[in-house]
């Protein structure tokens, strides 16, 4: 297993896929984390560019500095290897009544898409919201019709739009 996590819960897959289990990433495992999320840019860009031009040693300090904001949980299977990731950060606003969550990144390796991985990675994300109180927590997810698959996987997880944003209050 991956150095540096802590095991949230381990569910049995019902298609007999090796058991999966939901870990809190800490920033020892900044390198994978930065991976995973480049795989989703590279994905959804076609090439990632989205890197260009980012200044990696200025990104990592403050990605140091904002250790107490910034958490990132994985699926991992039994064999320690990463099936998805969702990246969360706890921000402010009147609006939402205090500090609440943005989920800025979310990837699922394609071999394991649609089998719960997405769910348990969301489910982990509002569990640990609920612990810190938070009334809510947001993701982006724009309303053209490419992602439509998107935006109905995160109203069936309780999300709503509130305009560029989805919801989910906790």
């Amino acid at each position: 297993m991956a150095s540096g996590v802590t095991v949230l819960r381990c569910i049995k897959q019902k298609d007999n896929m090796s058991n999966l289990h939901i870990v809190k990433l800490s920033l020892k495992e900044k390198n994978t984390i930065i991976a995973l999320v480049h795989t989703l840019l590279r994905e959804l860009e076609g090439e990632s560019d989205e890197f260009a031009g980012i200044d990696q040693e200025k990104m990592l300090r403050e990605l140091a500095q904002n250790e107490e904001r910034f958490n990132a949980f994985a699926a991992l299977n039994e064999r320690g290897e990463y099936a998805g990731i969702l990246t969360l950060v706890e921000t402010f606003a009147i609006y939402a009544g205090g500090n609440y969550g943005m989920i800025d990144e979310m990837y699922v390796a394609p071999e394991y898409r649609c089998r719960g991985v997405g769910k348990m990675l969301l489910a982990a994300a509002k569990e640990y919201g609920r612990a810190k109180r938070w009334r809510r927590i947001d993701v982006t997810a724009p309303p053209e019709e490419d992602w439509q698959r998107t935006v109905k996987f995160y109203e069936r997880e309780g999300f709503v739009f509130t305009g560029p944003k989805l919801r989910c209050k906790l």
